[in-house]
């Protein structure tokens, strides 16, 4: 089995609405509208693009696995969701979590079993305080031929 991790920050912000029913989004843009509804965070230090060739590499073999840990304040929660050969992971400011198979540049993980709407409520009011939220991303592999281990 291999794994890769990557961890970075990010902030709330006043307008966090957290209300989208299919996917979430972590940001690295320093602004946020009422209309991006579900962008939980902003001002991140990583965007897709920025996420080490390791991680991405084990994160597009078949059948691998993302575990996503958020963490603001005293409330953590884990997101599973599913990593795919598909994904390109280029742009330069998003991370898109999806509940459906949908893939573009800003798609880390797919089949997620979380969206901005089932977020706990509390862990919503503290980014709506502008906490800060802090992201650990573990990708997991059973097979993967030719990728070396490398983080936990």
């Amino acid at each position: 089995m291999s794994s890769v991790t990557e961890q970075f920050s990010a902030y709330g912000h006043p307008d966090v609405t957290a209300t989208h029913r299919t996917t979430f989004e972590i940001t690295t843009e320093d602004h946020l509208t009422p209309a991006g509804t579900c962008i939980i965070a902003i001002c991140s230090e990583k965007g897709a693009a920025s996420l080490s060739p390791q991680f991405c590499d084990l994160l597009r073999v078949p059948g691998s696995r993302l575990l996503t840990s958020l963490i603001c304040q005293d409330v953590t929660v884990t997101i599973r969701s599913e990593g795919n050969p598909g994904l390109t992971l280029i742009h330069p400011t998003d991370l898109v979590w999806r509940r459906s198979s949908f893939i573009c540049g800003r798609t880390i993980g797919l089949y997620s079993d979380h969206t901005a709407a089932t977020l706990p409520c509390e862990m919503i009011a503290h980014l709506q305080q502008e906490a800060r939220l802090d992201v650990v991303l573990t990708v997991v592999s059973d097979d993967s031929p030719g990728i070396p281990t490398t983080g936990v």
